[in-house]
């Protein structure tokens, strides 16, 4: 299954970066074209379960969810349900003096056709995922 980690640097504070990365709750506002439908089941403390559809290139995922913060350094989305159950994604925020390192580790468990794809694309799904990183840093850094 597809594994890889992109790293950035955004020009922006490491507290304000992490605030547009994870915040969830608005990533259908933010970036409709790669979340078109976002809902948050229950959330305790920095815990939230949330239902999402993620456009990852042509590919629609519905998943569910479990995000982890700790503020400011680390938003991990842990997939307990749907198209990509077992993946996990690590969010690592570090403030250094151009602004903040991001380091995003993807570990992506696809199924049925997606697994398919996903053996004959690794790299797609990657350049996928970095190009809705770059979205969230346009805003980050606007």
């Amino acid at each position: 299954m597809p594994k890889f980690i992109i790293k950035k640097i955004v020009k922006a504070k490491q507290e304000s970066v992490f605030e547009i990365l994870s915040d969830f709750q608005n990533f259908q506002k933010l970036l409709p074209q790669h979340f078109p439908s976002i809902r948050v089941r229950s959330s305790r403390d920095n815990v939230s379960v949330v239902e999402e559809h993620m456009n990852l290139g042509e590919k629609e995922l519905v998943i569910m969810a479990k995000h982890v913060t700790e503020k400011p350094i680390l938003h991990e989305v842990f997939v307990i349900g749907g198209d990509a159950k077992g993946s996990h994604i690590k969010e690592e925020f570090e403030e250094i003096s151009e602004g903040t390192r991001l380091t995003v580790t993807v570990d992506l468990k696809l199924k049925g056709k997606m697994k398919m794809s996903s053996l004959l694309g690794k790299n797609k799904f990657e350049d996928n995922y970095a190009k809705i990183l770059d979205d969230f840093i346009k805003i980050a850094e606007n």
